[in-house]
């Protein structure tokens, strides 16, 4: 299929692109990197009427550090995520993330402020942005305002972004010492939507795990915090009981929906895998601190 009919127009800074979003009416949609875009224009499931690419606004780019956080760039493609020396080593689980993305030429043109304002419910930079307690820096024509992660994403693909109001970044915390972190996922094929994914976050002292951070994709209708699960193992040692009793938690935590990878049951069923995946990786391997 083909998209529909549209206009396009580039917008040369910040200020024009506000200019232009405002001139172009209430259909109009913003194109960055295109990764979710322009598939539903493909597919006809989008009919914006005017496309405004603001994907050379220099503005929305850049990894900086400041006030002992991480500040990244709305424009900031998944490939410069992963291969950013300050993610690398004060955000891990980010980096982590990058290579599960989809494929590498999607990855060279995706944003994380694309993937964050579109919302997939299996998409890995959601649930990170949560586990990691993000804020998420929304912009409009006169002010900014920040927004928790956790009540970021308020829908099947919504968010609480108002109207002609885009991301201009995303504020990260600096990782904690003992902290490691982990990102694992279920997909049928290499680059596909996760059936399940968990990230995960978590000081670890020995084999006991201290302020847990659960946060799964692909199983509802955004990132799932497992508040329960987080419960049954925080301040425990990592042992065949203590999972297990995670894993039973994690029940009351997940209502996934059924779709066309698979049955609630199935979703489930992988949940408690990649639970008990991720907290071994936590305190067991080497390979859960991004190198």
């Amino acid at each position: 299929m083909k998209a529909p009919p549209l206009a396009y127009v580039r917008a040369t800074s910040l200020t024009d692109a506000f200019n232009q979003w405002r001139d172009a009416g209430p259909d109009a949609k913003l194109l960055a990197g295109g990764q979710s875009l322009l598939a539903t224009l493909a597919f006809r499931l989008s009919d914006p009427g005017t496309l405004i690419d603001i994907s050379r606004l220099k503005e929305l780019r850049g990894i900086t550090q400041a006030s002992g956080g991480i500040r990244v760039g709305a424009l900031t493609t998944h490939t410069e995520l992963g291969s950013n020396a300050l993610v690398r080593e004060h955000l891990p689980l980010l980096a982590q993330a990058v290579p599960l993305i989809a494929h590498a030429a999607i990855r060279n043109r995706g944003t994380i402020g694309g993937s964050l304002a579109f919302a997939d419910p299996a998409a890995e930079l959601p649930a990170c942005c949560v586990a990691l307690d993000a804020t998420i820096v929304a912009r409009n024509v006169a002010d900014e305002r920040r927004i928790p992660a956790s009540q970021f994403f308020t829908g099947l693909y919504s968010t609480a972004l108002r109207a002609h109001e885009l991301i201009a970044g995303v504020e990260f915390p600096i990782a904690k010492p003992g902290e490691r972190s982990a990102i694992l996922e279920l997909a049928r094929r290499s680059g596909d939507y996760a059936m399940a994914g968990i990230a995960a976050k978590a000081k670890v002292t020995g084999s006991t795990i201290v302020e847990p951070r659960l946060v799964y994709f692909g199983v509802g209708d955004g990132p799932v915090l497992a508040e329960r699960a987080m419960a049954a193992i925080s301040g425990h040692q990592v042992l065949p009981g203590t999972t297990a009793a995670a894993q039973t938690a994690l029940m009351s935590d997940l209502d996934p929906p059924a779709d066309q990878h698979g049955s609630s049951d199935m979703k489930r069923h992988l949940s408690r895998v990649l639970l008990a995946r991720a907290l071994n990786r936590l305190v067991g391997a080497e390979e859960a601190r991004a190198a």
